[in-house]
């Protein structure tokens, strides 16, 4: 059973006028309708990597076409709208199968990603690029606490493994060490070890997301540690 209509548009500041259209963006291929969100979700993904583009080509004018684009990957993909599609609590509202939904499919970073393409894609037909503009930058403006270049192409989890491979001969390994809240708003703790020993611990509102976190901070406290030195 998916949530009201209304608190989607509440989460995203935005009324919708079709019924039709924003069924349609919540429509997973899985639910078996003359209709699915497949097409929103390309016009979305358009959509997107237009508006993020043209952000980051004001926000950063002395950064050349290979940094832009850097960064620009890091936000327009699968976990970024991920991250974005978990903040309106999406997975609540996406019609699907029983056996999707039986499948994880509320959860699933690939589906609650194109959904959140498709929503995207539903409120440009409606009300055009200045209003999909304004709705997706206060969507990252939440979401990311800093926009640069170290900060988004760095994947964390790799810039751990080759530390400690070079410093220990090992490769980190990751524990979830609590699940929280119910299915369509579990966050996870999990907590990130090297030869046995814990060196950090994060929660996130996906396993993925919260083994970042973790190998951020564990690298975080060995660059303290080698200043100290």
């Amino acid at each position: 059973m998916t949530q009201n209509i209304q608190v989607l548009e509440e989460n995203l500041g935005y009324k919708f006028q079709s019924t039709k259209l924003i069924t349609e963006a919540l429509t997973h291929k899985s639910h078996k309708q003359p209709y699915d969100n497949e097409r929103l979700e390309f016009l979305g993904d358009a959509v997107l990597d237009l508006v993020v583009g043209e952000f980051l080509y004001l926000k950063f004018p002395k950064s050349n076409e290979g940094e832009l684009s850097k960064i620009r990957a890091s936000l327009v993909n699968e976990d970024g709208f991920y991250k974005l599609a978990l903040y309106l609590d999406l997975g609540s509202f996406i019609n699907m199968s029983n056996a999707e939904q039986n499948n994880g499919g509320r959860e699933k970073s690939s589906l609650l990603s194109n959904a959140f393409e498709a929503i995207m894609g539903a409120i440009y037909l409606e009300s055009g690029l200045k209003v999909t503009k304004k709705i997706a930058l206060e969507l990252i403006d939440k979401n990311y606490e800093k926009i640069s270049l170290d900060e988004l192409s760095q994947d964390h989890k790799t810039a751990l493994q080759e530390l400690t491979q070079a410093r220990f001969g090992v490769i980190p390994e990751y524990d979830v060490i609590a699940s929280r809240g119910p299915d369509h708003q579990k966050e996870f703790e999990v907590a990130v070890l090297i030869e046995s020993k814990e060196y950090a611990r994060a929660v996130g509102k996906s396993k993925k997301i919260a083994q970042q976190e973790a190998a951020k901070i564990a690298l975080k406290s060995f660059k303290s540690g080698d200043k100290s030195e």
